[in-house]
């Protein structure tokens, strides 16, 4: 789930920052998630456009709904999305093979409860939901951004927290997990600093048990690195 990050350009005439929810990457689209794109998306692809959805509508059902931004390959988000299935996931990406890969997932497995974009994620919440439409709302492992220098490119920063949570329905949650310690640390800072925000343990949460541990993951404390998950209700 390392697809998503923040892309902060300067605006050419005024230099003020804008958001971006991911960085592009050319990838190798195999022929069966090129397949699942063509024959899946017209029954779970949403088109981007610069009008308000009605979720309800589009899942047939008045259910709590989670928006997931950078879901990678979807594997992950297959497998929440089953876990879950009380819930309706919106998932968002811009990444094509991961794109298809999750459609092909969706197929495979006759999951019902997900529905998919390949656009911005800031552009979608911006142009395209409802205020208090959102029970949840997931961002796993994103870019972290090593350098100290590229840090102000990170997603997770007080501007784009601040477009995200009139989105969220009172009671609502925002749960972020990464494998870097100081963005982990980071995220805790940008979170706190939300008065309508209340963190769900004393610093950094155990993760949940819908959350499966990815192959990613999974390597990464086999080599010793830790995971960190956040999870903040809304007041």
């Amino acid at each position: 789930m390392t697809n998503q990050s923040d892309l902060q350009a300067e605006n050419n005439h005024d230099h003020k920052r804008s958001i971006r929810s991911f960085v592009l990457r050319q990838g190798h689209m195999t022929a069966a998630q090129q397949r699942a794109i063509d024959t899946q998306w017209p029954l779970f692809g949403i088109d981007f456009n610069q009008n308000q959805i009605d979720l309800d509508t589009i899942f047939n059902r008045p259910s709590p709904k989670i928006l997931e931004i950078g879901f990678g390959m979807g594997v992950a988000t297959a497998a929440i999305a089953q876990n879950l299935p009380e819930c309706d996931f919106l998932a968002i990406d811009v990444h094509g093979p991961g794109v298809g890969n999750l459609l092909k997932l969706i197929q495979e497995q006759n999951i019902q409860n997900i529905r998919v974009m390949r656009h911005d994620a800031v552009e979608v919440v911006n142009y395209m939901l409802h205020d208090n439409s959102l029970h949840g709302i997931h961002i796993f492992f994103p870019d972290p951004w090593h350098k100290k220098r590229h840090n102000k490119r990170r997603l997770i920063q007080i501007p784009f927290i601040a477009q995200l949570l009139p989105k969220l329905k009172p009671n609502g949650y925002i749960h972020l997990a990464t494998d870097w310690q100081e963005y982990a640390d980071q995220m805790l800072e940008v979170l706190s600093n939300f008065p309508e925000l209340e963190n769900t343990a004393d610093d950094f949460a155990a993760t949940p048990a819908y959350r499966p541990e990815t192959k990613f993951e999974a390597r990464g404390k086999r080599l010793g690195h830790g995971v960190w998950d956040l999870i903040f209700v809304k007041k």
